[in-house]
């Protein structure tokens, strides 16, 4: 079955319960398995409106005979559950629970609404740290990169964490 590395984020609320009930609904997705979870990172927030919270931020890596399409669709649906409001169209506002497909095995996809990996990961130590913990060999299929040698050569200006 495909592999998928999907980045977790709250900083809203219960920021840890809320992100163990987003990693419980993935395991409850059809035909899905939760093979590892790394720590809660606990992380600045980057961008969006002043006075945010920071952030609990983890990496999730999954299997899953899901479609790419399918997933990011489980995705949004699990962020609704959570309580993730995305009316106000503020890009980098305060969420309940944001969940990014990162990987989907080695495949590039980019389409409207879904790109695959993620167009911005290798930026972000926030997502780069947890997915070190889970994958830490997993090579970007675009920048021929491994996670590892991404968060190596991260900016630290990034908002590394320390995990809770």
């Amino acid at each position: 079955m495909p592999r998928a590395a999907i980045a977790l984020g709250s900083n809203l609320g219960d920021r840890a319960r809320l992100l163990t009930e987003a990693v419980d609904h993935l395991a409850a997705l059809p035909m899905t398995t939760v093979l590892k979870l790394s720590k809660f990172y606990e992380t600045d927030p980057i961008g969006g409106p002043p006075g945010q919270q920071k952030y609990f931020n983890a990496a999730a890596l999954i299997e899953t005979a899901l479609s790419p399409d399918e997933l990011l669709t489980a995705l949004l649906a699990i962020e609704r559950d959570l309580g993730r409001d995305r009316s106000s169209g503020v890009r980098n506002a305060p969420r309940t629970v944001d969940l990014d497909l990162i990987f989907y095995d080695d495949a590039i996809i980019a389409k409207e609404g879904l790109h695959v990996p993620h167009p911005r990961m290798h930026e972000r130590r926030f997502v780069l740290e947890p997915l070190n913990e889970v994958a830490p060999e997993w090579v970007h299929p675009e920048l021929k990169k491994s996670v590892r040698e991404l968060l190596n050569g991260v900016d630290g200006e990034q908002s590394g964490g320390w995990p809770t």
